[in-house]
């Protein structure tokens, strides 16, 4: 599955999608793909300052624990509580219903820095 054109990307495969003023990160089909069956993932609660390139959480497959990184600084905004209960949706909808974070972001410009849709389809495709 070809990544969306409607956001941005990091070279450690998280997502980025600006939704109004907050940006919504996930990991792409690729790191999904990469990475099986997840079993857990670990977000930050709300009100937690993010730095871009640092880790903000973690996620566990049955193949590895895989540090998450975020292509911007800013401050959490929500997590995505049902992934506490079914991880699994990850797995199954890595650009919707398993999206990780809402940022509410310290500087937009920073996304100008990620990889379009078309670069990371063809670095990852």
């Amino acid at each position: 599955m070809a990544a969306p054109a409607d956001r941005k990307y990091a070279s450690t495969h998280e997502w980025h999608k600006t939704e109004g003023d907050v940006v919504v990160i996930g990991i792409t089909q690729h790191a999904v793909d990469e990475l099986t069956d997840i079993t857990f993932v670990e977000l930050p609660a709300a009100g937690k300052k993010i730095s871009a390139g640092a880790s903000f959480g973690e996620i566990e497959s049955v193949k590895a624990t895989s540090e998450l990184y975020s292509g911007i600084a800013g401050e959490i905004v929500a997590s995505n509580a049902a992934l506490k209960d079914d991880p699994s949706l990850v797995n199954q909808d890595p650009y919707g219903k398993g999206w990780l974070v809402k940022v509410k972001p310290a500087n937009p410009a920073e996304l100008d820095a990620l990889m379009s849709a078309d670069q990371y389809n063809a670095k990852h495709g």
